[in-house]
């Protein structure tokens, strides 16, 4: 059992390595013109093609409770999620954003505890949470000489981080009950329909699109391969397999990819002090995951 349990922590970090190089493949498809509904419109339609292909079977949920559960795990993991974290992006500091987001560990926690009564959470999660979130204020913050405020896209990052804390609640919700292969393929589903009604005020381009080179292909792809498909059914087995606390703590990894990615792909400067905060986020999630 142990070994079992060590498996779906080793998936957990392999998920987040992949999500947090995703910033730099989403900052390269915006640099290319495209708007952040397009990207997740085209990753998320990509992913939803593949999982049919090898799941297609049961289209509906046993009732419409279920159903409802998963369009609110499609609206709240995918949509909503993607939509207000790279809108944000636009209008505030991208260090604002990695912070903030970094919240989400926390919010899910506090969201599990409401809705899990049986869900332990031990004085070490809460230790290992304020290691790991000191440690990402030293990599977010290295460097920057002041901090802007700007509230919309601050209450926009607080929205998205909140919206994956609900989503990682529906998702245990349905785990016992249905297989992660039609779980997923319903988040893609759902994304796709509530993202549409920003096509209203934001429509597509997909000429836009199809006269990209092959730089902006690769990363799209990317996004839609591993980010999307293999990243949302490994992410949910964790989920299923190790609880939603202790997997939602390794989303501290994020910034130290995101820092890793940006040195190697956009020439970015790692400082003593980011490889600090980086070793303090590692210590605090060992601390949060450990029995």
């Amino acid at each position: 059992m142990g070994q079992n349990k060590g498996f779906y922590h080793f998936l957990a970090i392999m998920t987040v390595v992949i999500w947090g190089a995703t910033f730099v493949s989403t900052k390269i498809l915006i640099n290319n013109g495209l708007s952040p509904n397009e990207i997740f419109f085209y990753r998320f339609l990509i992913a939803y093609a593949g999982i049919w292909i090898v799941s297609h079977k049961k289209l509906f949920a046993d009732n419409w409770k279920d159903e409802l559960m998963l369009a609110g795990a499609g609206l709240f993991g995918g949509s909503l999620y993607f939509l207000t974290e790279n809108t944000a992006l636009g209008i505030t500091q991208a260090s604002n954003v990695s912070f903030l987001l970094c919240g989400t560990p926390i919010l899910t926690t506090l969201l599990s505890r409401l809705f899990f009564k049986n869900e332990k959470i031990s004085r070490m999660v809460y230790i290992g949470s304020a290691v790991a979130l000191a440690g990402v204020a030293l990599v977010v913050f290295d460097g920057a000489t002041s901090l802007r405020i700007s509230p919309a896209g601050d209450l926009l990052t607080l929205a998205a981080a909140l919206s994956w804390g609900f989503y990682s609640i529906f998702i245990r919700k349905l785990e016992n009950r249905y297989d992660n292969m039609l779980i997923t393929r319903k988040v893609f589903f759902y994304g796709l329909i509530t993202i549409l009604p920003t096509f209203i005020v934001n429509p597509p381009e997909p000429g836009l699109l199809f006269n990209s080179g092959a730089r902006v292909w690769m990363n799209l792809l990317f996004l839609a391969v591993m980010a999307s498909l293999v990243c949302f059914l490994t992410w949910n087995l964790v989920l299923r397999h190790i609880g939603v606390v202790k997997s939602s703590n390794y989303l501290y990894l994020n910034p130290v990819i995101t820092c890793v990615t940006s040195a190697i792909v956009l020439g970015e400067k790692i400082t003593p002090v980011a490889v600090t905060g980086a070793l303090c986020i590692m210590a605090g999630v060992w601390l949060a995951s450990r029995k």
